[in-house]
């Protein structure tokens, strides 16, 4: 298909934005315009998904027949199979007269029924029956009626989760979604985001008549690190507020669309460094190799500071006068005992190198809140510094071998019990399997 298509698709229909997934989605929809089959369009609530029924109906043979949006969802559930499929006169009470539904009403064209996912199964075993042989029955009759209809069905709903929970008819998913079609979130869209903040401030500043407002390149990076739950109704909503609240031809920064985030997106962004994702643990894979360097260069310190005391005269005293910090080196077994056990700094390393990193950064600026043990209180009490630059040039950190020690100390703490073990490092069963396979660990 020629890219022209699509972009005349776009203008015709007003949607903004050149993300692959759209382009993606809408070439779908176009090819899948001049067959009759049902189409099933997948969405979050707020991506425009009925934009994409009206691009079928427009494009398919059906183009000049009618065309109804109904939205199952805002239907009650006691009145929809008669607002679909018809009633007779005194099928109910107070139905003093013959209606006809919707599926009769719209014979010759489509009609989009937006979430379908709450649609009642009485209503489904009619839907379908329609979808097989074009038959329905109004409430209240016996006889057959026949309508030609093509159905464009939509949810926001995860359909194989109503099927488990029967909530929705496995078959009804078969026969609607021939030709699925998923439109992704804003999200996902990229730079589309900020194309499409500039139309809505630009339309809110033609319908007011005021001057629009300018996003900035910092505004700009701060607005496509937003999530946008609501979508494109979200995107509107902002765009809309920023130009009402702020005055007229203001620069938008970061610190303005912070000012305008939605509450539940600002406790998202504070517990984002603990998220699951590969991007949130690259730094804290970096930083914690450095705090494992630091710790190695500690004990060596120790080391050789107690070598060249015991050299001298002094020794005695200040051993004495210091027991605690030398204490793991004259009894090897002690630091053993805690060294055999991963921390949890160790655990999250672990973690994150099995998940799958990023790459890492050459400079990290790390700040120390507490001294970790007497030596360094006295270090910091004499410099009085707490900024620590690190410059990694190479890694000289072999996570492989580090993977393999805490899988270790895990299965020995646990006494091999690999549930265990794998719930200390934070990963799954399966994967510590493999890994015990991968390096090759005996019990």
């Amino acid at each position: 298909m020629k890219e022209s298509d699509i972009q005349s698709v776009k203008q015709r229909f007003g949607i903004i934005g050149n993300a692959p997934l759209l382009n993606e989605a809408i070439q779908r929809a176009i090819q899948v315009a001049q067959t009759e089959l049902s189409v099933l369009i997948m969405g979050e609530s707020g991506t425009g998904k009925e934009s994409f029924s009206k691009i079928i109906h427009s494009l398919s043979p059906r183009k000049h027949g009618p065309f109804i949006a109904i939205n199952c969802g805002a239907i009650p559930e006691g009145t929809i199979y008669s607002e679909l499929f018809g009633h007779e006169k005194g099928a109910f009470t107070g139905s003093t007269d013959m209606r006809k539904g919707y599926f009769e009403v719209v014979d010759g064209g489509t009609i989009f029924l937006d979430e379908i996912g709450e649609m009642p199964l009485q209503s489904q075993s009619m839907l379908l029956r329609i979808l097989e042989n074009g038959e329905f029955i109004r409430m209240g009759s016996s006889k057959p009626l026949k309508t030609n209809v093509r159905v464009v069905a939509a949810t926001n709903v995860n359909l194989f989760k109503a099927i488990e929970e029967k909530k929705f008819r496995q078959d009804l998913y078969y026969r609607l979604s021939t030709v699925p079609i998923e439109v992704p979130a804003l999200r996902e869209r990229g730079e589309d985001i900020s194309l499409l903040f500039r139309k809505f401030i630009t339309d809110f500043a033609e319908k007011h008549r005021i001057i629009p407002v300018r996003l900035t390149a910092e505004g700009k990076n701060a607005l496509l690190r937003l999530q946008f739950q609501g979508n494109i109704r979200q995107l509107k909503n902002l765009a809309e507020q920023i130009s009402l609240l702020e005055e007229e031809g203001a620069e938008i920064d970061a610190r303005v669309i912070q000012k305008y985030q939605p509450e539940e997106e600002k406790s998202q962004a504070l517990t984002l460094f603990n998220a699951q994702s590969k991007e949130s643990f690259s730094e804290r894979e970096i930083l914690y190799k450095i705090l494992f360097e630091m710790r190695q260069d500690v004990n060596e310190l120790k080391k050789l500071v107690l070598q060249l005391i015991q050299a001298g005269d002094f020794s005695s005293e200040f051993i004495t006068n210091h027991k605690t910090l030398f204490d793991d080196i004259n009894h090897p077994e002690k630091s053993e005992k805690y060294s055999s056990y991963p921390t949890r700094a160790e655990a999250i390393l672990l973690q994150n190198s099995l998940r799958g990193g990023t790459e890492n950064k050459n400079i990290i600026e790390i700040k120390e809140n507490e001294p970790s043990n007497e030596l360094d209180k006295q270090e910091n009490d004499k410099y009085n510094t707490h900024d620590i630059i690190y410059e990694e040039e190479n890694d000289s950190l072999s996570l492989e071998d580090k993977e393999k020690e805490l899988i270790i100390k895990a299965l020995k703490k646990n006494n091999n019990r690999r549930r265990n073990a794998a719930q200390d490092l934070g990963i799954s069963e399966r994967t510590l399997y493999r890994k015990i396979k991968q390096y090759e660990i005996e019990k």
